[in-house]
C-alpha cells in the first residue's frame, strides 16, 4: 500500500511525524506538507507566487504553500508516486462541527479526493 501524508500544522509538527512513522510500519509513505503552520487555511491555494517543494529527507518534502497546494503538487506529477490513499493529520486540535469548513487538515484530504484518490483527515 502507498500512502501520501499531509497536514496543515507544517512538516515539523509532532502529529504528522508520529502519523508518518506509524504508517511506515505497514505501507510505503511519502510526506508532503506545508513548510509552516497553515491552520485555518481551508481550501486556499497559492496563486500569485511560485510554489517550491523542498526535500527534507527520503520521502519527506515541504512546500512553501498551503495544505491544498502540498497535496496538489504531490499528486500532479511532481513526485513519481501514486498513492492508494491520502491521509491528512494528525491535527493539533479538534475539527468539530463548523470547524471543518476552515480546517486545512480537512482541506488537504478534500484536495486528494478532488483529484480522484480516497482520503481521510485525522484530528
Amino acid at each position: 500500500m502507498k500512502i501520501l501524508v499531509s497536514n496543515d500544522d507544517g512538516y515539523l509538527a509532532t502529529g504528522i511525524n508520529t502519523l508518518a512513522a506509524a504508517l511506515a510500519e505497514i505501507a510505503e509513505v511519502v510526506v508532503v506538507a506545508p513548510d509552516r503552520n497553515h491552520s485555518g487555511a481551508s481550501n486556499s491555494l497559492t496563486l500569485h507566487s511560485p510554489l517550491r517543494i523542498r526535500k527534507i529527507r527520503e520521502n519527506f518534502f515541504c512546500v512553501n504553500g498551503t495544505p491544498s497546494d502540498s497535496v496538489h503538487l504531490a499528486l500532479s506529477g511532481y513526485l513519481d508516486f501514486e498513492p492508494d490513499i491520502v491521509v491528512s493529520g494528525i491535527n493539533h486540535g479538534a475539527n468539530l462541527g463548523d470547524d471543518v469548513i476552515y480546517s486545512g487538515t480537512v482541506a488537504a484530504a478534500m484536495e486528494g479526493r478532488f483529484l480522484g484518490f480516497p482520503a481521510i483527515a485525522l484530528s
